[in-house]
Formats: structure tokens, C-alpha cells, sequence
């Protein structure tokens, strides 16, 4: 068995880097079957044709601060066995699998980042001080009297961090200063009358620099200790984001 890794960084959300994934396909001239499939995370593919005898493709996409990173791994077997086999995938095989995995990545990259210009995303700030975080309540709406964290839609053309930092002085009147990148939830609705399941929630933690909140949008602002988090009733798309929250609680506190 032999195997060759390859990582790349898109600059696109985990939705929209799995399915241009998926549209693309593999750079391979022969046809390979879905062994398993959880979109956005991870995919694999199985099949054979010229010199290989059986190929596993493997993906899986994780989310940054810059993107998504998408790592893919192939397994296979040659058709030929023993030594000349094991030539053959030194002088021949792997320089073509390289070639083609280069070629796809490039143009994996770019499609994806052209398409997540038309797929609104939503930011949010899980804003820290010492051990508690700051958590809303929602005012109105089908999600209303549920707990989220601050946030809203990034505008097209807008950076994920100055959409944030807007969202923040839009809805809570303060300044904030983005952290680190905490993680990403895929969204099951539809945003801005985009394709259900296109977007998805991307959040930081950060601190506030200048201003109290203030609840102009929501119906109650509470700053909350890691241990009372879980009580709350959080919208479905942030409860995900919770471990990852009392986590940093715990660090910083």
C-alpha cells in the first residue's frame, strides 16, 4: 500500500469548501464510488483504473480563521506486485498523482473562493471578561426569548472581522478588539435568501475596548461564568460552540 498526504487552505466557510468540493470532484480519469460521506466534515472515495489496483481518496475540512482547511489523503495499490511494483510507483505513479493533486488544489482554491462571495455568512463574538462571557437574549422572531451570542450577517465585499466589529457597535454600542478564532457551525436555514444550508456561523472570542452593552437589539444582557452556560436556552446554532467557550474560560480565568 502506498499513500501521499496534501493540505490546502481556501478562503471559504466549511459549507461552501465541502460542496465545491463535492461539484469538482476528484483529478482522477476514472470514475470512484462514495464509501461514506458527512457533509461539511469529511468524504471518501473508492474505486481502481490504470496502474492502480484499488485507490482510497480521503477529505476532510476543518475550519480556521483564514478558511478552511482541507486535507486529503490517497491510499493504493499498484497492479503490479513486488519490487518492479514498488519502481513503478517511484519512477511513474507518484509523479502523476503529485501533478494532478497540484493542478486540482489550485483550481479547488479558486473555486471556492469565487463562490463564497455569493454566500452571505454570519459572524458572531463570544466576548470575554476575566471568567464570564457575554451572552443575549433574543427579542423577537421564531428564535425569540432563545440565547445567542452577539452577531449578525457579514455584507458582501466585507472582511468576517470588521462584519463583526460592526455587528458589535450596531447591536451592543461598544467597541471590540477579535481574538482567536473559536469555530464554525453549519447553518440548516437560509440566509438572506441564499440556498438552505449554504452558510454558516463563524465565531471569535474578543474583548470589549470602549463602552458598556447595551441591549439595543435583545430583550436581556448577562455576562455568565463557564459553569452556568449549559443552563441557558441557546439558539441551535451556538450551543456547538459552548465546550469550546468553557474551554477558554478556563485558560483565561
Amino acid at each position: 500500500m502506498y499513500r501521499l498526504r496534501f493540505t490546502t487552505l481556501v478562503e471559504a466557510p466549511l459549507t461552501v469548501a465541502f460542496d465545491v468540493a463535492r461539484t469538482l470532484g476528484r483529478p482522477w480519469p476514472w470514475s470512484l464510488t462514495e464509501v461514506d460521506s458527512v457533509r461539511p466534515w469529511s468524504d471518501v472515495y473508492r474505486g481502481s483504473g490504470g496502474l492502480l489496483a484499488s485507490v482510497t481518496h480521503t477529505r476532510s475540512f476543518h475550519p480556521t480563521g483564514a478558511g478552511t482547511l482541507v486535507e486529503e489523503q490517497l491510499d493504493w495499490r499498484n497492479r503490479v506486485p513486488g519490487p518492479p511494483g514498488r519502481l513503478l510507483d517511484q519512477t511513474v505513479v507518484r509523479r502523476h498523482v503529485v501533478a494532478a493533486m497540484q493542478a486540482h488544489q489550485d483550481l479547488y482554491a479558486a473555486a471556492a473562493a469565487r463562490r463564497a462571495d455569493d454566500v452571505v455568512q454570519v459572524v458572531g463574538a463570544a466576548l470575554v471578561d476575566h471568567d464570564r462571557v457575554l451572552v443575549a437574549q433574543r427579542g423577537s422572531g421564531p428564535l425569540a426569548g432563545l440565547w445567542e451570542f452577539p452577531g449578525g450577517k457579514v455584507e458582501r465585499g466585507e472582511d468576517e472581522l470588521a462584519a463583526l466589529v460592526r455587528e458589535c457597535q450596531e447591536e451592543l454600542g461598544v467597541q471590540v478588539a477579535p481574538q482567536a478564532f473559536l469555530g464554525e457551525v453549519p447553518l440548516d436555514g437560509v440566509v438572506a435568501g441564499g440556498v438552505p444550508g449554504a452558510s454558516s456561523l463563524r465565531v471569535w472570542w474578543g474583548r470589549v475596548t470602549e463602552g458598556e452593552p447595551v441591549d439595543h437589539e435583545h430583550t436581556e444582557l448577562r455576562w455568565v461564568p463557564a459553569e452556568d452556560l449549559e443552563a441557558l436556552d441557546w439558539i441551535p446554532a451556538d450551543r456547538p460552540l459552548l465546550p469550546a467557550v468553557r474551554d477558554l474560560l478556563a485558560r483565561l480565568g
